[in-house]
């Protein structure tokens, strides 16, 4: 199709860069630079996940008490966020002290 329009000096009908009939972009070194770049990172990714850090073993519970410390604290967040805060008899009493000076 690109062969025929290309002989027959017509142009490529609508948007020549999307659709299904699309012209296709030429590929240049920096393409492939970084394709081969992100192909790299990807093999390095699966090379350290494919080898744990830790045995079967040595993960069962190993997080038990990070997970128990962690629920004692929401559990405490939530207490104090239910629990007014401490008022003391001067603050109820306050308005009372309008007249008092340092003399008396």
């Amino acid at each position: 199709m690109f062969l025929t329009l290309a002989l027959l000096k017509k142009g490529i009908p609508g948007k020549q860069w999307i659709g299904k009939y699309r012209r296709p972009r030429p590929i240049t070194w920096q393409m492939q630079r970084n394709m081969v770049k992100q192909l790299e990172r990807e093999m390095e990714n699966e090379y350290w996940i494919s080898r744990p850090y830790m045995s079967l073993e040595q993960e069962r519970g190993h997080a038990a008490a990070r997970r128990k410390q962690m629920w004692e604290d929401i559990r405490e967040a939530r207490f104090v966020a239910k629990f007014p805060e401490h008022k003391r008899l001067e603050d109820h009493l306050g308005h009372l002290n309008t007249t008092k000076t340092w003399s008396s």
